[in-house]
C-alpha cells in the first residue's frame, strides 16, 4: 500500500517504521531545514545528509519524485523536501497521514487522500481528516480518534525520568546554533552544551543529550534545540521510542481497519 507522510521528525519516523515493517511503501515530505532534534531517530536527517538509517531502516533523499520512486522500489524509504507535499499529485498514495506535529493543521485535507490522518492536537476526525490518533503521553496514547480532536497541547513537555521542562534545551538567543555537547553525552546540571549566537545554553539536569539540532540552523531564542535524558542509557539515543511506536501502531490499527473492511 502506498503511505504518503508529512514530516518525518522523531514521531513521523516512529509512524514510517511500524508501517514499513509491514510491508507498505513509504514516501515522507519535510521542510528543507528541518528541527527534529532527536535527529538520530529522525529521517529527517535524509534531508541534510542524503541518507539517514534508523533501527536498519534506511531512508534516502530524493530530489523527484522519479527518484522517489526509483528508491521506494528497492525497499527503502524516500524523503523529499516538499513543504506541501504536493508530491502527493503524482503519487496518488492510499493513505496520507500528516505527522508534521505542529500542534496546527498546516494545509492536509480530508480529500487529499482515500484514508487521511491526522497526528496529535489541531485536526479533527470527520472533518479535515479521517481519523486522529492521539499523542498525549498517558492512557490514551495511541488511540484512535473517529470524531473530534486530540487532547490540546499542554505546553509541558511528557514526564521522562522525573523531570518535565528541565529536559528541554531552548534557544538562548536569536542566531546561529552550534552544538558544543553532542547526541549521546553525558552532560551535568549547568554544563554548556550548545551556543545560539554568542549565547550559551546550560544543561539543566545531569544526564544524557538525547536530542540536539544539528551545526548552522537559524534558531530564534526559546525554539527547542534538544533534550536530555536523566535516565543516561545511550540505547535510547538510537532506538525509536514507545512513544512513537505506538502511535505508529494506532495508525497501522486504523489502516488495517478501513482497508480490511472494504
Amino acid at each position: 500500500m502506498k503511505i504518503l507522510i508529512r514530516g518525518a521528525g522523531d514521531l513521523a519516523t516512529g509512524i514510517a517504521a511500524e508501517l514499513w515493517e509491514r510491508g507498505h511503501q513509504i514516501l515522507m515530505t519535510d521542510v528543507a531545514i528541518p528541527l527534529a532534534v532527536r535527529r538520530e531517530v529522525a529521517f529527517s536527517r535524509a534531508v541534510y545528509e542524503e541518507y539517514a538509517v534508523v533501527e536498519g531502516m534506511k531512508a534516502v533523499l530524493a530530489e523527484s519524485f522519479e527518484e522517489a520512486e526509483a528508491i521506494m522500489a528497492t525497499r527503502k524509504i524516500a524523503v523529499m523536501v516538499d513543504e506541501k507535499a504536493e508530491v502527493r499529485k503524482e503519487y496518488l498514495p492510499d493513505v496520507l497521514i500528516d505527522g508534521i506535529m505542529a500542534k496546527k493543521n498546516l494545509g492536509t485535507r480530508i480529500s487529499d487522500a482515500p484514508l487521511v490522518i491526522g497526528i496529535g492536537p489541531g485536526f479533527t476526525a470527520a472533518g479535515d481528516c479521517h481519523f486522529v490518533i492521539e499523542t498525549q503521553r498517558g492512557e490514551h496514547l495511541g488511540e484512535v480518534i473517529r470524531e473530534g480532536s486530540a487532547i490540546p497541547n499542554t505546553g509541558i513537555p511528557g514526564n521522562i525520568g522525573g523531570y518535565t521542562v528541565e529536559r528541554l534545551l531552548k534557544a538562548s538567543a536569536d542566531g546561529i546554533m552550534h552544538p558544543v555537547a553532542r547526541i549521546g553525552d553525558v552532560v551535568k546540571k549547568g554544563q554548556i552544551v550548545a551556543r545560539c549566537g554568542d549565547e550559551p545554553v546550560y544543561a539543566r539536569l545531569h544526564g544524557i543529550v538525547r536530542g540536539m539540532l544539528q551545526e548552522g540552523v537559524p534558531v530564534k531564542k526559546g525554539l527547542k534545540i534538544g533534550d536530555v535524558d536523566a535516565r543516561i542509557e545511550e540505547k535510547l539515543c538510537y532506538t525509536i521510542s514507545d512513544k512513537a511506536r505506538k502511535i505508529g501502531n494506532g495508525v497501522a490499527e486504523v489502516i488495517d481497519l478501513v482497508y480490511k473492511t472494504k
